[in-house]
């Protein structure tokens, strides 16, 4: 009976032990991890009081993130949108015309959700500031810059030293006075979303 017992023991033990190395593996975040964003749109809202009109432009740019534990990180991204040729509604008609490049880059705080899973949701929000950049054509005489917030969530997927990251931000811009009529001169609204591959930093 003894014996028994003691077998019992140790097969609770090595199945333990067995459980907690397997928990103790699944893949997640790194202290530091990077993200790649190769493709993502932006998409900005028309004005309501002036005749700035709502447009899109493409995506890239890159993310360092440094995890105070598993759940907590602080994050900093740059990302540039590039402008593509589309039709602009301004108060004075249609027209076919390339919007202006921007950059955007913000400091965030991110809250991962607390599980044991490879694939960790999570939610976000930061400041920064978003550069349009000069494009007489549509009415932006020179680089201007301006105060930005966001929020917004998404899904990262691990894979021991990879992964793969979705994301959705609303971006709030803050109006600035003497700001271009396409841009600027009321808050205006942004959704940005993207597909970005990740590098854990071990």
């Amino acid at each position: 009976m003894t014996r028994l017992i003691a077998v019992a023991v140790a097969f609770a033990s090595v199945l333990g032990a067995s459980q907690a190395h397997a928990q103790e593996s699944v893949a997640g975040p790194a202290p530091v991890v990077v993200t790649i964003i190769p493709g993502g749109a932006t998409f900005f809202t028309e004005g309501k009081d002036t005749n700035g009109p709502s447009f899109g432009n493409y995506d890239l740019g890159a993310g360092v993130t440094v995890n105070v534990n598993r759940f907590v990180g602080v994050e900093g991204e740059v990302s540039g949108s590039l402008g593509i040729t589309q039709d602009l509604a301004f108060t004075n008609g249609i027209s076919n015309q390339k919007t202006p490049n921007l950059l955007n880059y913000s400091g965030n705080l991110v809250v991962s959700a607390p599980n044991r899973s490879s694939v960790v949701p999570y939610v976000t929000g930061g400041v920064g500031g978003l550069s349009i950049y000069e494009r007489q054509e549509v009415g932006v005489p020179a680089t201007e810059t301006f105060f930005t917030s966001n929020v917004g969530g998404g899904l990262n997927w691990y894979a021991g030293r990879w992964g793969l990251r979705g994301d959705y931000r609303f971006i709030a811009v803050k109006s600035k006075d003497g700001a271009p009529a396409f841009f600027g001169q009321e808050t205006r609204y942004g959704h940005r979303v993207y597909g970005g591959v990740l590098l854990n930093i071990r």
